[in-house]
């Protein structure tokens, strides 16, 4: 009990999502990013200060088998364990860091991991990589996707909104992906322009969400199971944490 009250409350927080079983934890300031907030999810959700952003790594194994996804076995895998069972987790450690927050006499709002409010948009109404990269967890890649140094796209991501008085953590990384061009290359719909990321500009500029929605359809349509994740497959930074290089 010593130990915890003298623990500030940034501290306490990460400390109960490691528990909870997070493999990362970051605190952004949002206020540099506030009118894009306000563009995608409206005045309540940019009226938060700060996010938490928490994510929890993929088993490489079963990424590793997406080049076989037209096999029932390898999309299942990919779909449940990868997909469904990990962004259940990760709402589920939201959940209980947001009552402990909220327990604080705090104001928080958790974004679930995986919920399109924009069906025109196809986006949720907080963007879990921006908020992510703002606490210096990664950068945004030419495919969109969170990088992260170590486990590279391979990793999925929950946002806590709040107004708790907590802590950024971390710089912003600055894009590393160089010349790379190996998730463009791989889109078997070619969604991806290539351009490297600018806070300023759409995303539109950089992916086309409409085509990845029409490769599911396609998938679906045949009976298959609609998964794809090529572009995070194929990303050398996530190949190296399946190596260990």
């Amino acid at each position: 009990m010593e130990r915890v009250i003298k623990m500030g409350l940034t501290e306490r927080i990460k400390e109960l999502a490691l528990q909870e079983g997070v493999t990362y934890f970051g605190v952004a300031d949002l206020s540099k990013a506030k009118q894009a907030i306000l563009s995608q999810g409206g005045s309540e959700i940019a009226s938060f200060p700060y996010s938490i952003s928490l994510g929890i790594s993929l088993i490489n194994h079963i990424v590793d088998q997406l080049p076989r996804r037209s096999e029932r076995s390898a999309a299942l895998n990919y779909r449940y364990h990868a997909y469904d069972v990990i962004n259940q987790r990760l709402d589920m450690v939201a959940s209980t860091v947001s009552g402990f927050i909220q327990q604080q006499g705090y104001t928080v709002l958790a974004v679930p991991a995986s919920k399109q409010i924009d069906d025109e948009g196809i986006c949720a109404a907080f963007s879990h990589k921006m908020g992510a990269s703002l606490s210096g967890l990664g950068w945004i890649g030419k495919s969109c996707l969170l990088i992260t140094p170590d486990s590279g796209p391979r990793v999925r991501w929950v946002s806590i909104l709040t107004d708790a008085p907590i802590e950024p953590t971390g710089q912003l990384i600055e894009e590393q992906c160089g010349d790379c061009s190996a998730c463009v290359d791989v889109c078997p719909m070619k969604a991806f322009t290539g351009k490297p990321f600018h806070e300023e500009e759409p995303r539109e500029v950089r992916y086309d969400a409409r085509k990845c929605e029409k490769y599911f359809e396609k998938m679906k349509a045949k009976g298959q199971i609609g998964v794809c994740g090529m572009c995070l497959y194929v990303c050398p930074y996530g190949m190296k944490s399946e190596t260990g290089i």
